[in-house]
């Protein structure tokens, strides 16, 4: 078994949105329960090509080919993220390393901005938000709009990815008195919170059912641009699409076209292809589209979650016991 005494972690994580940061609270925290072990946090990216050629654990979002190759020692890379697609380099697969991943941590408050989409969506508060900026009482402008403020009772939500984070969206959405359609890889597991689970061959059978369709499957080769203008017209015209995967499971002139055209009715994104989205990107003016920048998991108890699977991870690999969230590295998540 490993010995504590004898391990380095080093975590660096750098991001110009603060709260995806390492917090020196989860260092001290890390220290308090392992003092025998050497732990290296780092603000940003300097030093790491240092620090990582003798560290054991990684905790960061990803790492350079030449840091890769330079880390001898390395064992275990833990993720602080739910997609890990940015590891998924043939020399991180081939390589013994462990991958763990942040599934689970990030799962109640993108279920709970995901529905915020839905019901955004459906009422049309995105109309009422740009009328009452023109001081507007526009009742019967949003009313005129089509498709007109809508019930989510006894509409059907197709969940593209029926993951951690769907699921958990499914069984507040079921609360809704929603008709949930999950689409997964596996459909002969982990269906319990929806009313149908179907494969990835049924995926456009299942889209043209939906009124709501929200993505969030993982990012692999496979899926890039999974979304594309053949996926829209699979749709209903009076359906929404609400992206919080990855951006580059969506081709974004294929969903600014669908908007325009009326291929659908609307859709919201709290991803992008490129963050931040660039000032001339033609989402920003794309017709019923709601963007969030990439908030679906922020949330004041996302690092206190993370706290509790990292600590509970540290104390499994040093009794020799199997962790959680290892990644497939085969499958990519």
């Amino acid at each position: 078994m490993p010995n504590s005494a004898e391990t380095k972690l080093v975590a660096c994580i750098r991001h110009h949105f603060d709260q995806w940061c390492f917090p020196d609270w989860l260092t001290a925290a890390i220290r308090r329960r392992y003092p025998e072990m050497k732990v290296v946090h780092l603000p940003d990216y300097t030093g790491l090509d240092e620090e990582i050629r003798d560290a054991d654990i990684y905790v960061g979002w990803s790492l350079k080919p030449e840091q890769i190759a330079s880390a001898g020692k390395l064992k275990w890379i833990h993720a602080t993220a739910a997609g890990v697609d940015q590891l998924m380099r043939e020399d991180i697969r081939r390589s013994p390393v462990i991958v763990t991943n942040s599934s689970g941590v990030m799962t109640v408050p993108m279920a709970e901005h995901t529905l915020g989409l839905i019901l955004a969506l459906a009422r049309r508060l995105p109309s009422a938000v740009r009328y009452q900026q023109q001081k507007h009482w526009a009742q019967q402008d949003i009313w005129d709009e089509k498709p007109q403020p809508m019930e989510i009772n006894g509409r059907t939500l197709v969940i593209v990815g029926f993951g951690a984070i769907g699921r958990e969206l499914a069984r507040r959405a079921r609360a809704c008195e929603m008709r949930v359609v999950g689409v997964k890889r596996d459909p002969s597991r982990g269906g319990e919170d929806a009313d149908r689970v179907v494969g990835a061959d049924e995926l456009d059978a299942a889209l043209a059912e939906g009124d709501f369709v929200v993505l969030a499957t993982p990012m692999t080769p496979e899926t890039r641009h999974l979304f594309g203008r053949e996926r829209f017209a699979a749709m209903k015209p009076t359906a929404y699409f609400i992206n919080i995967g990855r951006g580059a499971l969506v081709d974004t002139e294929a969903l600014v076209a669908a908007l325009r055209e009326g291929k659908i009715a609307g859709a919201a994104i709290d991803v992008a292809e490129r963050e931040p989205l660039a000032p001339d990107s033609p989402l920003w003016e794309a017709p019923n589209l709601l963007i969030t920048p990439h908030l679906s998991a922020a949330s004041e108890r996302l690092w206190h979650r993370h706290a509790a699977l990292l600590l509970d991870n540290l104390d499994r690999y040093f009794a020799g016991r199997e962790l959680l969230n290892v990644v497939d590295k085969d499958r990519g998540y």
